[in-house]
């Protein structure tokens, strides 16, 4: 294919944009079979109470996807996006078979550095393969595709390993689902999708924006519009890796057995994916400032009120509207991004956005759970819901409006 007969857009690429959408489900997938078991998982096998020691997972997953999306981004253009992809699915499929026959902890936290670098590989890749194809038009709409597909798919597969951990145990059957996710995702890959970089090359030849001198810094520090849309990422992921971990064990303190605690865990990612098909579409059309101030104040209002809830009504609502914050802000980061840098250096860009965001899963789980484990639940929720109003204040001072 060249760059002659190639066109730019959702419509005229919907069929290679659709196995996208549905390979991203699959990667959201592996992290759902984690996500309302994980406490109980740890504590009836491996007997893990503390706090901390029950949230390692989380800051080994968070680092080593952090640093794989960075590199991620470095490589897509030497090595091509597919090749990625490939890669990560790759190193998903011993995953479960990790967590069924683990023999300690350790293996536990093995596994999850394997499902870090595995997450990394594929999320970045698709995120990056969708934007290559849709071209300026759509890239809210597409990214809120992207987004919906993953975490709605992380919703319904931590509702599944919730119930199945409630009717069968724990383990080893909750895990089943993940090989045959990672099976399916690897076969969809290799025999459908295809590299987009001339996608790359056909956009740079009519873009005009202009290059940042140095990818990594401007978008961590100095590009006021990057340096803000990373901070927030960080601090979403942050309060997504407390939520992670905190969120079962809060629920099991007030004694909910693992189907409720699947639920309402699974709510949160529900909303967050579906209310995506509509925010992706708005980043196109709204304000991207506002999107993103007004869903890290929702979020941080609604963690700041969780440790004052008990009933299942009121934790289920509080769930949804962290949901609805964090659908509000995920596909407008991605698609900020976008819109201003250029088209050769976008996925470093993303790359080191998606560095810093996911280095907010293992700080949120490092943070939280200290000072779980030093002062009590209570106090690790609300330091979180705190830092998350901040964030959001962030975005209001310093991002600009346009």
């Amino acid at each position: 294919m060249t760059t002659q007969n190639i066109q730019l857009g959702l419509k005229e690429n919907w069929r290679q944009f659709t196995i996208l959408v549905i390979i991203n489900a699959f990667v959201g997938g592996m992290i759902g079979m984690e996500r309302s078991i994980f406490p109980e998982f740890a504590h009836s096998q491996f007997g893990v109470a503390s706090k901390t020691a029950i949230l390692s997972f989380i800051t080994a997953f968070g680092i080593t996807k952090a640093f794989t999306n960075y590199f991620t981004g470095k490589l897509a253009n030497k090595y091509g996006r597919k090749n990625l992809l490939l890669f990560g699915w790759l190193l998903a499929m011993p995953i479960p078979f990790l967590l069924i026959y683990a023999p300690s902890w350790s293996w536990v936290i093995f596994a999850n550095v394997l499902l870090g670098i595995s997450q990394g590989l594929t999320w970045s890749s698709t995120v990056v393969m969708k934007i290559d194809l849709v071209g300026e038009k759509d890239r809210g709409l597409a990214m809120g595709l992207n987004e919906f597909a993953g975490y709605f798919a992380v919703g319904v597969i931590a509702f599944l390993t919730g119930y199945i951990a409630h009717q069968y145990g724990v383990t080893p059957y909750p895990f089943y689902i993940g090989i045959v996710i990672s099976i399916l995702g690897f076969l969809l890959t290799a025999v459908w999708v295809k590299d987009t970089r001339v996608f790359v090359h056909k956009e740079s030849s009519t873009d005009t924006t202009a290059h940042l001198e140095n990818v990594f810094i401007e978008t961590t520090f100095k590009n006021k519009t990057l340096s803000s849309v990373t901070q927030a990422g960080l601090i979403n992921n942050l309060n997504d890796g407390m939520i992670w971990g905190l969120l079962p064990i809060i629920l099991v303190s007030l004694h909910y057995n693992t189907e409720n605690i699947g639920i309402i865990t699974a709510i949160y990612p529900t909303v967050w994916g579906i209310g995506q098909l509509f925010t992706g579409k708005m980043s196109d059309h709204y304000s991207k400032k506002a999107m993103l101030f007004w869903g890290m104040l929702l979020q941080g209002f609604a963690i700041l009120l969780l440790p004052y809830s008990t009933s299942f009504i009121v934790l289920a609502a509080l769930s949804a509207v962290l949901g609805f914050g964090t659908a509000l802000v995920y596909p407008t980061f991605l698609a900020t991004i976008a819109q201003v840098t250029s088209p050769k250096q976008r996925a470093e860009s993303i790359g080191t956005f998606r560095l810093w965001r996911d280095l907010g899963y293992a700080f949120g789980a490092i943070i939280s759970g200290i000072t779980a484990d030093w002062f009590g639940v209570e106090y690790a929720v609300l330091l979180i819901g705190v830092l998350t109003v901040f964030s959001a204040l962030v975005i209001g001072f310093r991002m600009p409006g346009r």
